[in-house]
């Protein structure tokens, strides 16, 4: 098949950027996005142009680095991908498609296709961790904790930090990225010491990183490649206002 792409090109965080328009000839359904983009690549670099930036890492939908928007969603089409779980079959002969980086201010523009995510790793840092001495690893089944506890600690903790909660909100908010990372840590035994100073410094630093605040219309749960719920919103969103109530005793 042949694709037409229009993609953002942007040589810094300083220069102009626009679109390009490249054709991917020799297309294979069964590649994936990210292989067809290698494919024209090969051509740019062939013909001795600047190839396209993009972010890229595991391949298998685990890092979260691959994210951009194709025809302004992010990682395309398919529910509950990456854009590096993306197939060409999703898409048809002769179809024209946009690519453009994750649009957030707390998501500066490095180059093309490739966006400064470095935010999400400093609100993990404000209180994604526990102080407790835990002394050597326990066995697992030694820790008692509830099936259903269980089960929604580790949905929330599968969020891979990839951005497209930001990139599909029109506040440009990280709600359900942090909240995520909050639920995970404050439903589990281990995180229950700083339960309530990490709530408040985790929404503190999305807030000071810019980030938007989250108006509920569910964008992000839309397009979150793991399908995380906002129902995490919503507890964060207590957890938030119970340790400001707790703090002002």
């Amino acid at each position: 098949m042949r694709i037409t792409l229009k993609v953002w090109r942007q040589s810094g965080p300083a220069k102009a950027g626009t679109l390009v328009e490249y054709a991917a000839d020799n297309v294979s359904a069964d590649m994936s996005f990210l292989e067809m983009l290698d494919l024209v690549n090969e051509g740019l670099i062939a013909r001795g142009e600047d190839p396209i930036a993009f972010d890229s890492d595991c391949r298998e939908g685990i890092c979260g680095a691959c994210g951009f928007l194709i025809d302004g969603l992010p990682h395309g089409p398919v529910r509950g991908s990456t854009v590096c779980q993306l197939h060409m079959r999703s898409f048809s002969d002769g179809d024209t498609l946009v690519l453009e980086p994750w649009r957030a201010k707390a998501f500066p523009l490095v180059k093309d296709l490739v966006v400064d995510r470095s935010a999400f790793d400093r609100i993990i840092q404000a209180g994604g961790y526990t102080s407790i001495n835990v002394g050597g690893a326990r066995d697992a089944n030694s820790i008692l904790i509830g099936k259903d506890t269980v089960e929604q600690a580790m949905d929330s903790a599968a969020c891979i930090a990839c951005g497209a909660c930001v990139a599909a909100c029109k506040n440009a908010s990280a709600a359900l990225f942090t909240a995520a990372k909050i639920t995970h840590l404050s439903l589990l035994p281990q995180g229950q010491v700083e339960r309530y100073t990490r709530v408040v410094r985790m929404v503190d630093r999305h807030d000071d990183e810019g980030f938007g605040s989250c108006s509920n219309e569910g964008e992000c749960e839309a397009v979150c490649p793991k399908e995380i719920p906002i129902t995490n919103i919503a507890r964060m969103n207590r957890e938030y206002l119970k340790a400001t109530l707790m703090r002002g005793r």
